[in-house]
Parts: C-alpha cells; sequence; structure tokens
C-alpha cells in the first residue's frame, strides 16, 4: 500500500482541517519519497523478470555468459532510460539479447532471438531499433564469416565446404559486396554456393533451416555472389 491511499491529495487533517504551511511539506517530501520508492520497486521487479528470461534464453540458445551480462546491462540502461514503460519484457529482452549478440560477434539471427522467446520476428526488430537509437549502441560490423561455421554445423557440411565459403566471403568483403547486408544471409549464400559448386546435394531449403534465413535471402545474396566462385 502507498502513501497515496493512506494521504489524500487535500492537504486536509483526519477533522478536515486544511494542514499549516510546515505540514504541507512534510507531507509533500513523503510523497515524493513514495513515489520514487515504488517505482523504484517496479523498476527491480521489472528487471527481475527480464533476468530470468535471459537466463532461459541462455539455455535454449546456447549463449555464453558474456553474451547474457551484456544483454543485462543494455536491458539496465534502458529502465534508466524509462523505455520499458508500457513495452513488452519479452520483446526488449529479446532485443537486448540480439544487440548483445552483434556487440561481441555471437552469430545469431533475429529468427533465433525471435523463436527463443516465443515472439514475432517483427517485433524483435522493433524493439531493437528502439534501443539501438535511444541508447546509441555502438555495434560492430559482423563478421559473415564468423557464422558459417555454426551454418555448417547443423547443416552437415564439410570442411572443404567450409572454406570454399570463407574463401568467397574474403573475397566479398575486399569488394564491398557484404557492407550494410545480414551477415547470417550472406554466409548461408556462400556456403549454399560452395556446396553446389563442390557437387553437393543441399538444397537451399536445408540451408535455410540451418542457418535461420529464408530461401529468398539466400537466393538474393547469392545473386552477388555467384561471380566470386
Amino acid at each position: 500500500m502507498g502513501l497515496s491511499t493512506i494521504i489524500g491529495q487535500q492537504n486536509k487533517d483526519a477533522t478536515g482541517k486544511p494542514l499549516d504551511s510546515s505540514m504541507k511539506k512534510s507531507i509533500e517530501r513523503l510523497r515524493t519519497w513514495d513515489s520514487r520508492s515504488q517505482a523504484h520497486s517496479s523498476a527491480e521487479r521489472n528487471l527481475r523478470q527480464a533476468l530470468s528470461e535471459m537466463d532461459k534464453m541462455k539455455a535454449k540458445l546456447s549463449l555464453s555468459d558474456s553474451v547474457i551480462e551484456k544483454a543485462a546491462y543494455i536491458y539496465r540502461k534502458a529502465i534508466e532510460r524509462k523505455l520499458v514503460k508500457g513495452r513488452s519484457i519479452h520483446g526488449l529482452v529479446a532485443a537486448c539479447i540480439y544487440a548483445a549478440c552483434r556487440n561481441t560477434e555471437t552469430p545469431r539471427t533475429l529468427d533465433d532471438i525471435a523463436n527463443g522467446i516465443n515472439i514475432r520476428r517483427k517485433d524483435v526488430a522493433r524493439c531493437y531499433r528502439l534501443v539501438f537509437r535511444e541508447l546509441d549502441l555502438k555495434i560492430p560490423v559482423a563478421d559473415p564469416v564468423k557464422g558459417v561455421s555454426r551454418i555448417a554445423s547443423i547443416a552437415g557440411l564439410g570442411e572443404k565446404t567450409k572454406r570454399k565459403a570463407i574463401k568467397m566471403l574474403n573475397k566479398a568483403k575486399k569488394l564491398g559486396i557484404v557492407a550494410g547486408k545480414d551477415p547470417m544471409g550472406i554466409a548461408a549464400a556462400a556456403l549454399y554456393l560452395a556446396c553446389i559448386s563442390a557437387g553437393g546435394s543441399k538444397t537451399q531449403k536445408e540451408i535455410s533451416i540451418a542457418s535461420g534465413v529464408t530461401e529468398v535471402t539466400i537466393r538474393n545474396r547469392c545473386a552477388g555472389l555467384k561471380k566470386l566462385l
């Protein structure tokens, strides 16, 4: 029960008489302290729930301690900037984890994050844009080469295919082809092209499932990489 439920806003005592100026000042101070206390308590509850969700996501997505620590740091900053008010905890948790993955160059897609916390991809993307803009996050340019091993492992592709894909990506980086593009999409396309050039039988659908990138994205990225084969 907050102070506001005990002491009304009329500034009168129990008998209905107006309070003197000294007492009014004391009551106003108490109201201010009570308001801050309630806000602080609400923020703490919000943070506890967010950290609990992050712990679940850590297990689901096999994330490192450093990623979760970074995500928690970003979430605390979001609380300080009052970004959590009126917004879904799940959406902001997902956004902070995605930002932490980008910051630490951990290869996870928006789809990975959205599926892990069971919300829509576009909701994660919207919250990420908010957090990125309002907190002025400094996110390093992601290297698609770092996504190759993860996708190849899930898809069951061999070392030869991985090496060919990495060689292709290194050429693409020098030519500026990868700039501004989703790193996992570029990595998936490079692996698909490397696979078919080596006579492999993996389909775009199989690479799509392994990478969490749509077949449409893979096809679009392949168009820019084919000339590097």
